[in-house]
Formats: C-alpha cells, structure tokens, sequence
C-alpha cells in the first residue's frame, strides 16, 4: 500500500471504530467487469463488520463481509480503485489515484482525522441490521393473506408469492396516496369491477376497515361464478362484513347511487371503457383502473400513416 492507502485505511477503520462512517464509495475499478463498491459497517448477526457491496456491469450486486479491522482483502479493495470517497459524520475526504503511475493523494485526511477524533459521540450512529425490515403497509401475517395462501400459517409470505406480495402492497401505496380525493369521514362506498380472485379487493377492504378504521361498503363484481363463491367463502370466514361479491356483467351491474372509489385491474378488452364509463356515470372521485387487453381495437385498427409502429405487436 501506499502511504495515502495506509492513511486512508486507517481514517476508514476509525471512523467505524467511532461509529461515524457513512459510507466509503469505491469507484474507477482496475478489475474488468465491476463498477463500483460502497463500503458500510453493519451488524451481522451479533457482530459488528464492514460490508463490500460490489456494483457489476451486467447489473449484478455482490455482498461480502469484512473484519471492521485491517486484514489483506480490505487492502486489495482500496489499492484497485483509483478514486476512493470516504464519506463520514465528521466530515469527508478523498483519495485520487493517477491512471498511469498509479500515485495515490489523499486530499482532507488530516482535517477529517482532526474532526473524527475531536467529534462528539452524539454524531455516532449505530449500525444498520443486516435484515432490516421493509417498510411495507402488508406485514404479511393478516389473516386475509394466509387465507388466500399468499402467507403460511405463520405469516411467512411464500416464494412463489413474493412478487404477488410486493404488487399488493403497492397497491395499497397507490390508494393512499389517493386519499386526500375521498371523504374523511363516513361510510365509504366502493366497486371493484371484474374483480377476478379478488386479492386486491380484500386488501382494499383491509385496508380502508381494519388499518384506517372507516365504515365501508364494497362490492366486487365478475362473471365467473365458482370464483365468485370462492371469495364470498372467503369474505365470510373473515367476517368481512362490508364485503360482497356479485356474479354478473358490469353492464347490467347497478351500484345503486353514488361510489367513491371505482377500482378496476382485470377489465380485459372493451370491459375497460365500460367500467370507466360506469364510474363516470357513479361520480366517483376516484378511478384506478388498468386499461387490458385491447382485442376489439387492436383487430380494427387500420392506419397507414403509424404502420412504422403498429406493424410491432407490443407497441400496437
């Protein structure tokens, strides 16, 4: 190592010592392949470790921990970059490598070595966790979960359900950030329109009536009818009391007055525009609907000026 190396190395471990490191970006890489590494201290498991998260160019990521002390696989890393941003409470500095000579300057290390040692301890900052939890509205153990087998009987989400998982929860993430457009108070009247198997609509329920705590009125609506009796079966183990589901056309479907939220995310085909027609017609403040399967107009569509674009099927 060089002497900028072995200084920059020791303020990188001190400031960890001190709990003070924010991060160490390791960038311009000699090895082909990788782009950059960022450097943390985390806790793992009961111990505390530097942690080399390794940025690849095919958009991979690596993870590997070190001793939060010197050791040879901490020096490989800081001698095969050629720019290396110590980033801390304290302060920063920088390390530049030249490209040909490979002579290292380590610019701000004695005014950051100055900062760390005479910091107050109230800048320290304990460590992250290593499986810290994700901030989600869904933890994963609601009972509507496990009984529609997107969690285990511990509230473990499944694998095979992970993605089903993340679209919910972004789904409820949506919602609220709609809720400023519909009543604070009262009851809530809603509508999911060929609602499908439903997921969402339970979650929408769970949503509005158990973490907000309102009054809602739901209905979902489709034309399935075993699928249909599954979720009223399901509703009703529950007690999802406010929650309906009705085996039936949308066009023929009769709200009965005013709805609120009009949702919408399985209407394939023509079914979409009459659903956005219908909650139109119910004055609903809000509409989250996901235009589907364009059939009828895809197969009508004739228009020689954008043939460029509609001759791609995806992009038709």
């Amino acid at each position: 190592m060089t002497p900028a190396d072995a200084a920059l190395q020791e303020l990188l471990l001190l400031a960890a010592r001190r709990h003070m490191l924010t991060r160490a970006v390791l960038s311009k890489p000699r090895q082909a392949g990788e782009k950059k590494t960022v450097l943390t201290l985390r806790r793992v498991g009961q111990a505390e470790r530097l942690q080399a998260e390794r940025f690849l160019t095919d958009g991979k990521a690596l993870h590997e921990n070190l001793p939060p002390g010197p050791s040879p696989r901490l020096e490989e890393l800081l001698t095969s970059h050629g720019q290396i941003n110590l980033l801390t409470a304290a302060g920063d500095c920088e390390l530049r490598r030249a490209e040909r000579s490979g002579k290292a300057t380590l610019l701000g290390g004695s005014r950051l070595r100055q900062a760390l040692l005479g910091a107050d301890a109230a800048c320290a900052c304990e460590p992250e966790g290593n499986d810290h939890r994700k901030n989600r509205i869904l933890s994963g153990a609601e009972p509507f979960l496990r009984l529609l087998d997107v969690s285990d009987e511990t509230g473990r989400v499944r694998d095979k359900k992970q993605a089903k998982f993340r679209q919910i929860n972004r789904f409820l993430e949506l919602i609220r950030d709609c809720l400023p457009a519909l009543p604070a108070t009262g009851a809530l009247r809603i509508c999911d329109l060929c609602c499908g198997k439903s997921y969402l609509s339970f979650a929408a329920y769970h949503y509005f009536a158990n973490i907000l705590g309102r009054q809602v009125r739901m209905t979902g609506v489709d034309r399935k009818p075993d699928v249909i009796a599954r979720c009223a079966a399901a509703a009703g183990a529950l007690g999802f009391d406010g929650l309906e589901f009705i085996c039936g056309d949308v066009a023929a479907y009769d709200a009965g007055g005013h709805v609120h939220l009009v949702l919408s995310l399985h209407a394939c085909d023509t079914a979409t525009d009459l659903v956005l027609r219908r909650a139109v017609d119910w004055g609903a403040e809000v509409i989250l609907s996901t235009p589907c399967c364009h059939h009828e107009l895809n197969h009508g569509l004739c228009c020689p000026p954008l043939a460029f674009v509609a001759e791609h099927s995806m992009l038709r």
